[in-house]
């Protein structure tokens, strides 16, 4: 029998639920559970958050966070797109969010994080209902299954590499970015600190270092080296060549071939 992620999120609210009457038990089970958890009241203050959750997102401490976070108010939230499916919790519906890729930057601007060398932190998010005696929900929870931390490099690495397979198709930056397993804003944002240089910039660099191999090939005429490269030898690709050289295709190649 295969165990699925989603059959643990659909089973996470039982035992919340039989807690919620003894407060002080749910704290400690709250406390000790090993995923990253926050309890909630229904107006979206954080009420309970475990240390599992402080250290995931790197909260510098609970006193800034228990009674001052807002979920309903959370601009992060807000901008991926998500909030209306997190209120849908308050119709005592169960809700999975799935692959919440939250930039570790926007954290660090809107609430007390520590500044990590963190670019994103990507979760599965269920959010449950935790009703009391009567059948009455008086809070929700958010339990997060953190699936990937992202910290720059080696995505950056990927996105590189996936350039240097395809530089010979027109640039796609939505393909690369998905190499990288990041969206398009935050692969250039992450790429252009890495690097110094956009994307785009590193894909034309490569396509003319290959191109520069080429033309030093006497068995291609100069248009051959440029078509070998899917580049036109008549027209912009020749100029973008010059500017990103300094001289002009044939005058490099009687620099290097005597």
């Amino acid at each position: 029998m295969i165990y699925h992620i989603e059959d643990a999120q659909k089973s996470l609210d039982k035992p919340f639920q039989l807690l919620f009457e003894k407060r002080e038990l749910l704290a400690r089970v709250v406390e000790c559970f090993p995923y990253p958890i926050q309890v909630f009241s229904l107006d979206g203050t954080a009420r309970m958050i475990n240390k599992a959750a402080l250290d995931m997102i790197g909260i510098k401490s609970m006193e800034s966070h228990v009674g001052k976070y807002n979920v309903f108010m959370d601009p992060v939230v807000r901008e991926l797109g998500v909030m209306d499916r997190v209120k849908q919790v308050l119709k005592g519906e169960t809700v999975y969010i799935a692959d919440f890729n939250a930039p570790y930057q926007d954290l660090i601007r809107y609430f007390n994080v520590e500044d990590r060398d963190i670019q994103s932190i990507c979760s599965d998010i269920t959010c449950f209902p935790i009703v009391n005696a009567e059948g009455k929900m008086e809070h929700f929870a958010a339990v997060f299954i953190i699936k990937k931390i992202y910290r720059g490099k080696e995505e950056i690495s990927w996105g590189k590499q996936y350039i240097k397979c395809h530089w010979r198709e027109p640039f796609n930056l939505g393909a690369t970015a998905k190499a990288a397993c990041l969206s398009k804003a935050q692969f250039t944002k992450l790429f252009k600190k890495h690097t110094g240089m956009t994307p785009h910039e590193y894909y034309i660099n490569y396509k003319i270092i290959k191109l520069k191999e080429k033309l030093l090939d006497t068995n291609l005429s100069i248009a051959q080296a440029f078509a070998a490269c899917n580049m036109d030898y008549n027209g912009h690709s020749a100029k973008l060549f010059r500017e990103k050289v300094g001289v002009s295709p044939s005058v490099y190649r009687k620099m290097y071939i005597k």
